[in-house]
């Protein structure tokens, strides 16, 4: 659970931009753990994420950042396995080694094959070179192909989550990037039912729901309620 700044705060500080994809995946896993969390607003729209304060934390200048202690990680993934070892509550990858390689394989698809494709700053250097009228081809290209290879993928794995019926990392990756493909860029599920379904069963659980990009303090209509 986020907390706001003041005093008696919990020694892990997430950086956190509302509408990172990377960030919502490591809000899902503090929530599912039952880990509190001061958060820390990076908007990298301003460019803050280029403060030498930040790059400080993280010299390539992504979100998000996670402090425990003395100990700084950048990279969601790495936060990710980094939180399952720490905190073993609720853990995040199942024991069946098959399962597990495959939780392995979603969350690579995602982080390197998809998320990857629609980063802002690669869309920012898309519009200038090329127009901002071609940056929805790209990313419906781009992203479509990923969508279809996880589709395909968990038709064999599904349960009532990616991987069965509990939930573990692939889900942690699944969730926002199926939801910035349908709010960010109004793409249509329909052509992915298990996903669809999947996306559903998110819908369900508090852990998701209150990581979504809308339930963060730095969200432009959180900020104006």
């Amino acid at each position: 659970m986020a907390t706001a700044t003041g005093e008696g705060q919990p020694k892990l500080k997430l950086y956190s931009y509302w509408r990172s994809s990377c960030s919502f995946r490591v809000r899902i896993a503090l929530n599912l753990k039952g880990l509190e969390y001061e958060y820390k607003a990076v908007n990298i729209v301003k460019g803050e994420q280029r403060n030498p304060e930040f790059l400080k934390l993280n010299p390539i200048g992504y979100v998000p950042v996670l402090v425990d202690g003395d100990i700084v990680l950048s990279d969601s993934f790495a936060i990710l396995l980094y939180l399952d070892e720490k905190y073993p509550q609720h853990p995040l990858l199942p024991t069946d080694l098959k399962r597990k390689a495959i939780n392995f394989q979603v969350a690579n698809i995602v982080s390197a094959s998809i998320q990857p494709l629609q980063n802002l700053v690669l869309l920012d250097y898309i519009k200038e070179k090329f127009g901002p009228e071609e940056i929805l081809p790209w990313v419906k290209y781009h992203l479509g192909n990923g969508f279809a290879a996880l589709e395909d993928l968990l038709k064999i794995y599904a349960g009532r989550y990616a991987t069965g019926d509990e939930v573990f990392l692939a889900d942690l990756f699944l969730a926002p990037q199926i939801q910035s493909f349908v709010t960010r860029f109004n793409f249509d599920l329909t052509p992915y039912p298990v996903l669809a379904r999947l996306n559903e069963a998110y819908s369900q659980l508090p852990a998701f729901q209150n990581a979504m990009p809308d339930n963060q303090p730095d969200c432009p209509s959180s900020s104006t309620s």
